[in-house]
């Protein structure tokens, strides 16, 4: 009983720590993310479609990619807003590019990322930019004028920020987001807390930091079934991060989990089909993998 006892003190302090640290953060994108959503989200989508009707060839796809992180959507949102924009004429290109960026990261993520630290934040941010374009680049030169995407069947569904007194429709939609990722963010913690208490650092630091190029192939592995909430995994990064994980090994994890999360994949089947599926499923591991390689030998 002694030993549980003490077990759970160290399991708090650890908890304690952690969540001081990182607390901040989280708050800071609840409120901002919200903000976004509710007074941004319209500007951000009318300039993304301003952006279709205009002849800016493959450079159209760095705004599409910059404006697919701005997007406050998780991907069922994104999915039919993106359909309602191929209706109008949106090359695919264009919705490759911005659908690829606005699964990587979202404005809620972009802020948690900064505890992670100015290099890590730069890192995330970069490579997922990078990540939107290269898949816009490879619907183009690759499909060219063969349709990729298949969004038949989907219409863009109204929004739940409708309450017309503008900060009760902020105060709802902060709500909806700490429902939804305030559990996650917790567990997260927690799981950071039961790390730093039983695992060695020195054993951690061997496996994800030392042997390069298998710590990267590893973290791009884990982030597949890890992955649930952005949110939950900043705390664990900022430990494995400070276990000595590499930092392109961290980049690796960013771009595959979130791109296999469970239910961002379960809507891309949808409008791919198998065999697009599997090609972006090939792209998102060749390109955490080779953004892992470039960071850590930059780096």
């Amino acid at each position: 009983m002694d030993i549980l006892r003490r077990e759970l003190i160290y399991i708090w302090y650890y908890f304690s720590v952690q969540l001081e640290q990182i607390f901040q953060w989280w708050v800071l994108g609840m409120v901002l993310g919200s903000a976004i959503s509710v007074f941004g989200k319209n500007k951000i989508h009318k300039a993304f479609s301003a952006l279709g009707s205009k002849k800016t060839g493959v450079l159209g796809l760095i705004p599409a990619s910059l404006l697919g992180i701005a997007s406050p959507l998780c991907m069922y949102g994104t999915i039919p807003l993106a359909a309602s924009f191929s209706q109008k004429g949106m090359r695919d290109e264009l919705l490759a590019s911005f659908m690829m960026s606005s699964i990587l990261l979202n404005p809620q993520l972009l802020i948690y990322s900064a505890a992670l630290g100015a290099e890590a934040l730069m890192i995330r941010f970069v490579s997922c930019l990078l990540c939107g374009i290269g898949a816009g680049l490879c619907v183009c030169f690759i499909y060219k004028d063969r349709n990729y995407f298949n969004f038949s069947g989907f219409q863009e569904s109204a929004g739940r920020d409708t309450d017309p007194n503008l900060f009760l429709r902020f105060l709802k939609n902060l709500g909806r987001n700490i429902r939804a990722t305030g559990p996650w963010f917790l567990l997260g913690v927690l799981l950071s807390a039961l790390f730093q208490r039983y695992v060695p650092a020195e054993a951690f630091g061997s496996l994800f930091g030392q042997n390069e190029g298998f710590g990267i192939l590893l973290a791009a592995t884990i982030g597949v079934p890890l992955y649930a909430c952005g949110g939950g995994t900043i705390p664990l990064l900022q430990q494995w991060l400070l276990s000595g994980m590499t930092m392109g090994a961290a980049a690796s994890f960013m771009i595959t989990g979130p791109a296999t999360k469970i239910t961002n994949l379960g809507a891309l089947k949808i409008v791919l089909g198998l065999k697009r599926f599997v090609l972006y499923l090939a792209y998102v591991i060749v390109f955490s993998l080779a953004a892992g390689l470039l960071v850590d030998l930059i780096l």
